[in-house]
């Protein structure tokens, strides 16, 4: 009843949406007007960004093996893209390839429930960053290596700031404090008791799955989103868009936060119409926010089906079949 329930919920997205996954569509006309080095830069951006994820999850299984990470990582990434449930659908299909490799069934579910919980908490900190900056007030860059370097400049201020928070307890337990009593703040209520224990614990967490390479996988993970931030900036620059690069990040996370929607598979529909209303905002024309849109989705989301695809062909022929695993 459940899974009816949730896919008339996703029809019912779907219809409602149709008209913006539509109009994005037809700028496939207007492909031309991207430079075919653009779109290289892109492609470079997308596949570095995987590599990243790629790393990040070797470091968190503990193995050194390429293979068994790459392929089911790709397999897993394209099966959530064709199914609804925000995620959950990939991550459980790797985990059970993951098991058929020969990995422990709980260790692998643990480690990519650490891994994501660190790639979200990266993606949530990148509008933080931003934010100072957009107070103070910006001057839109008229060339993309000077949009580049402020892009740089957060990624590496993040890099700097999670490093200290996983290395040390008390700016992580005076965060979650400072939070909670936030939240009660805005409750006017009693603050959440023990919040900072809870984010130190979580933290704990991490530190503990990632071992003593945790400062490498902190850098992949801020490079799995910097690369595909990096990618979308490219095609707005390639397209003739001269937008604020801080107003940029705040679109970008909010595309990358609707693609864990669980309603529609990777968030189709959602993120046509959240992103090229977001890039509007950030000074980007109506026209090239629907074509930095389809290019961007086509990069990010469309391309990987098919390698996920074929990664999962390539995997059953070398483990076929299903053994039992350990735990």
């Amino acid at each position: 009843m459940g899974r009816l329930a949730l896919l008339a919920v996703s029809g019912l997205c779907l219809y409602v949406f149709a008209p913006s996954i539509a109009e994005v569509f037809e700028a496939w006309d207007r492909l031309g007007e991207v430079h075919p080095a653009a779109l290289i830069a892109v492609l470079g951006c997308e596949a570095a960004s995987f590599l990243c994820m790629w790393i990040l999850q070797r470091i968190a299984l503990r193995t050194d093996a390429w293979f068994s990470v790459v392929t089911t990582q790709l397999a897993g990434n394209a099966f959530n893209r064709i199914t609804p449930g925000g995620g959950a659908t990939g991550t459980a299909l790797q985990v059970g390839m993951l098991s058929d490799a020969g990995f422990a069934t709980t260790t692998a579910a643990s480690a990519l429930t650490v891994q994501s919980l660190l790639i979200t908490a990266t993606l949530v900190a990148m509008p933080v960053f931003a934010l100072p900056a957009i107070f103070a007030g910006t001057s839109v860059p008229g060339e993309l290596a000077d949009a580049a370097w402020i892009g740089l400049g957060v990624f590496v201020v993040m890099a700097a700031v999670g490093a200290v928070f996983l290395a040390t307890r008390r700016p992580v337990q005076w965060l979650g404090d400072a939070v909670g009593r936030t939240v009660g703040l805005l409750r006017r209520g009693p603050a959440p008791q023990a919040l900072g224990a809870k984010l130190l614990s979580e933290r704990d967490e991490i530190r503990a799955t990632m071992g003593s390479r945790w400062l490498a996988a902190l850098g992949a993970s801020i490079g799995r989103w910097g690369f595909e931030y990096f990618a979308l900036l490219v095609t707005l620059y390639a397209i003739g868009a001269r937008p604020d690069p801080w107003l940029v990040i705040f679109a970008f996370v909010a595309a990358s936060v609707l693609t864990m929607v669980p309603f529609t598979p990777g968030g189709l529909g959602f993120v046509e119409a959240g992103l090229t209303g977001a890039l509007a905002l950030a000074g980007v024309s109506a026209g090239q926010a629907v074509l930095a849109t389809l290019v961007f989705r086509l990069v990010s989301f469309w391309l990987p089906l098919p390698v996920g695809a074929g990664a999962a062909v390539w995997f059953r022929r070398r483990y076929p079949r299903r053994r039992a695993a350990s735990s």
